[in-house]
């Protein structure tokens, strides 16, 4: 694990030596070569689907070094989008690669599935609001009589579509997805995703900490070959709850930004941008809690 830069938070990177293709709401992504992308996790923080003006000191670095951990020991499950080029290969310039530092990825020009693959233990968020409704999620009856945040008798999965940009994806169910990609590669999903889920529960879990919820996402090369992409097991991705407060019937406290969410609920804003700024102990929590996921779940 690479120790912490020493330099300012990151709101937007700025390179002359590639063309930036893509900015997301966390992640500007460089066009590389025919083969190869340059994935940039910069410090921005989201909710609601809108970028808040406010960095979060070292978040870009946590996110990618959760995900290159979780991608080595994924590796026996399925392969994934990482390169054998490393920044200082594509990056030669000094001061480009300063800014660079424990936030980068090189990885495989791939074309992304149109899914986001969910895997859920534990029955919270969406999955509450639509187990609340229908006594199921994405078309899985479950028990009745289930509280928020009850353990689930098994992971199920419960894939959402990809909606454009600022809007929220939906939840749908397996034959949807089928719709979308094919019964192969549905099937194959469903498969890796709750195996992944369960492999990675596992080690968080002797580690006292809950996974309640992940999502992944997934590409296909040239040859059609499925391969795990974008960010893996993060606090921005999952939801992760101490063990040690977790209590079935209540949100438990958690390692990502639900705390953020929670202070913006109790401001007169209507979640459309321009987004308020954060307060200066809000913006140090949030920092604290994703450092924090990082050391426990790769110590």
């Amino acid at each position: 694990m690479e120790p912490f830069s020493q330099s300012s938070p990151l709101f937007e990177s700025r390179l002359r030596s590639l063309r930036k293709i893509h900015q997301g709401k966390v992640r500007d992504i460089y066009d590389v070569d025919s083969q190869h992308l340059l994935i940039v996790t910069t410090d921005r923080l989201s909710a609601f689907d809108v970028v808040l003006p406010d960095p979060i000191a070292f978040k870009g670095e946590v996110l990618t070094q959760i995900s290159l951990f979780w991608f080595g020991k994924t590796r026996h499950i399925v392969p994934n989008h990482l390169s054998d080029l490393k920044v200082e290969d594509v990056i030669l310039d000094p001061a480009e690669r300063a800014q660079l530092a424990g936030r980068t990825m090189v990885v495989k020009k791939l074309t992304p599935l149109p899914v986001e693959a969910v895997a859920r233990g534990y029955l919270i968020g969406s999955g509450y609001k639509d187990y609340q409704l229908h006594g199921s999620v994405c078309g899985i009856a479950l028990p009745a009589g289930l509280q928020v945040a009850e353990r689930l008798p098994e992971p199920i999965f419960t894939p959402a579509s990809k909606a454009p940009a600022g809007q929220h994806d939906e939840n749908i169910d397996f034959e949807a997805i089928v719709s979308l990609i094919g019964r192969d590669y549905a099937t194959r999903i469903r498969r890796i995703t709750l195996e992944i889920y369960r492999f990675a529960a596992d080690h968080a879990r002797a580690r006292n900490i809950i996974i309640a919820d992940t999502k992944f996402e997934f590409g296909l090369d040239k040859a059609g070959n499925m391969l795990l992409i974008d960010e893996v097991l993060t606090p921005d991705s999952s939801r992760f709850w101490p063990m040690a407060s977790y209590k079935p019937g209540s949100s438990p406290p958690s390692f990502d930004k639900q705390f953020v969410r929670d202070y913006l609920e109790s401001l007169h804003w209507n979640k459309k941008p321009p987004a308020p700024h954060l307060p200066p102990d809000i913006q140090a929590r949030t920092s604290d809690n994703y450092r924090a996921a990082l050391k426990l779940l790769t110590a």
